[in-house]
């Protein structure tokens, strides 16, 4: 299978070096992109994609998108009605409009649209579960460092202890902090949806870890918990990349249609 790396960052780095180590049999690398066309000058010249329009014509079985919302804003469309597409920038699934467009799509097309667990743990459990949840509480804290603030409007330097910036509908926190929370919009879709699952997001300087905690409930009162803890680097953990890595090869032989990897 040949894959498309569109974004050449922590994770895309990563994915891209195993892929042309031979660390996955059977997985090869079709390009790889970057907007910043100097971060990929040590790879072949063969492999390097210029312009995202011309994507399609690498003829890649699975397009990952490790970049960006924008870049699914702009060309996932295109991406998945010529090949799988994997979204790891899962915040512009929670454009209603944008994910029905990928979504008809793929079924058209008989494409896959994936969707990667990422740090949600227990994400096959929550969507076997899904018609029997009345409730579902997604919570990460997380070192200020460690979070985008850019698109939040919100300073920084406010955090001079746990503080929380966010506590609502998971679709509300999406444009606020696109880069952290993929997992929070992942988790919205997996089960009651983005204007039902409550996301509470908590910056804490203390913090040399990240934490995810997932409390859902079933209209019979049973319950599902999680708890994950790892080691933050960057806007990502490292356990960001063996995710990835394990949603890459999880999406061989899915049918069509919108699917959790």
């Amino acid at each position: 299978m040949r894959i498309g790396i569109v974004g050449f960052g922590f994770i895309g780095r990563h994915l891209y070096q195993r892929l042309m180590q031979g660390g996955e049999p059977g997985l090869s690398v079709a390009f790889v992109w970057n907007r910043s066309p100097g971060k990929i000058a040590g790879v072949p010249l063969g492999l390097i994609l210029r312009d995202l329009a011309e994507a399609t014509a690498k003829r890649a079985d699975l397009i990952v998108e490790v970049a960006h919302p924008e870049v699914t804003r702009m060309h996932g469309a295109e991406f998945v009605a010529a090949a799988d597409y994997l979204v790891t920038s899962v915040t512009a699934l929670a454009d209603d409009a944008l994910r029905g467009r990928l979504v008809e799509t793929a079924l058209a097309r008989k494409r896959r649209l994936f969707v990667p667990h990422g740090a949600l743990v227990g994400l096959d459990t929550l969507v076997e579960q899904r018609h029997r949840l009345a409730e579902v509480t997604i919570t990460f804290k997380k070192h200020p460092k460690n979070l985008d603030f850019a698109e939040s409007g919100i300073d920084p330097a406010i955090v001079k202890g746990p503080t929380v910036l966010y506590d609502g509908p998971a679709r509300g926190i999406a444009p606020l902090f696109p880069r952290n929370i993929n997992t929070m919009i992942t988790c919205a879709l997996a089960t009651v949806g983005l204007d039902k699952c409550r996301a509470v997001l908590v910056a804490d300087p203390s913090l040399d870890k990240a934490y995810a905690e997932i409390e859902a409930r079933g209209h019979d009162g049973s319950r599902i918990a999680t708890w994950n803890e790892q080691p933050a680097t960057g806007v990502s953990g490292n356990d960001m990349l063996a995710s990835i890595i394990g949603s890459v090869r999880a999406a061989v032989g899915r049918p069509p249609g919108l699917a959790f990897v």
